[in-house]
């Protein structure tokens, strides 16, 4: 049976999703013209960084996560993005389906910090598949894995990025701290009458300077 081929042809913030999510749109080829009853189909996305450039103000956001640039040529290595299953509905011949990807914007996330610091270009994205495919064989029915060397590269606009975290948390980023630390910010809030947690924070980086 001819094999099975994965591209990924581009990928969209999901306008109507209630949690940040992006849209990977996929194309599917084969196997073979016939009819493809489904494809039970897993993707492992993976951040490939070494694949492109970064301008001065990103390396200096990636030191916590890469090191100092001199490193970079150990430390900057494939991480992972996302795991996702898709249940890829009957179709003869190709498809096309979409790939949720479910995105976090905690900066204690590898993910999540690699992201919030980047500014403009295209994130290096390697889309690894596996899973198994059911289909017609002549008067019979075939059941066959897919095979473990398909994969597709693609690139996430970081405007997409961005459009996607500007519409669930506009103009905004998140921090988590230990609760004795929020109680004590809590304190310094009240005993300084700041009405935000910005105001909290500049505050004390004002202190600090």
């Amino acid at each position: 049976m001819p094999d099975i081929r994965f591209e990924c042809r581009g990928v969209r913030a999901d306008p109507y999703a209630a949690f940040p999510t992006l849209a990977f749109r996929l194309g599917i080829t084969g196997p073979g013209t016939g009819a493809v009853h489904a494809v039970a189909l897993r993707c492992q996305i993976r951040f490939e960084p070494q694949r492109r450039r970064y301008a001065p103000g990103e390396a200096e956001l990636l030191g916590d996560l890469f090191g100092e640039p001199s490193r970079w040529g150990e430390t900057l290595r494939p991480f992972q993005f996302a795991n996702v299953p898709v249940l890829v509905p009957r179709y003869t011949g190709a498809t096309e389906v979409d790939v949720p990807v479910l995105c976090s914007y905690d900066l204690d996330v590898a993910a999540g910090k690699y992201l919030a610091s980047l500014e403009d270009g295209e994130i290096p994205l390697l889309m690894l598949f596996s899973g198994t495919v059911f289909a017609r064989s002549g008067e019979g029915f075939t059941v066959m894995p897919v095979p473990w060397d398909r994969e597709a590269r693609c690139g996430l606009p970081v405007a997409v990025w961005r459009e996607l975290m500007d519409r669930h948390f506009p103009g905004c980023g998140w921090l988590r701290l230990r609760r004795h630390t929020l109680q004590a910010l809590q304190r310094y809030k009240s005993g300084h009458a700041l009405a935000t947690w910005d105001e909290v924070v500049e505050a004390l980086l004002k202190e600090a300077r």
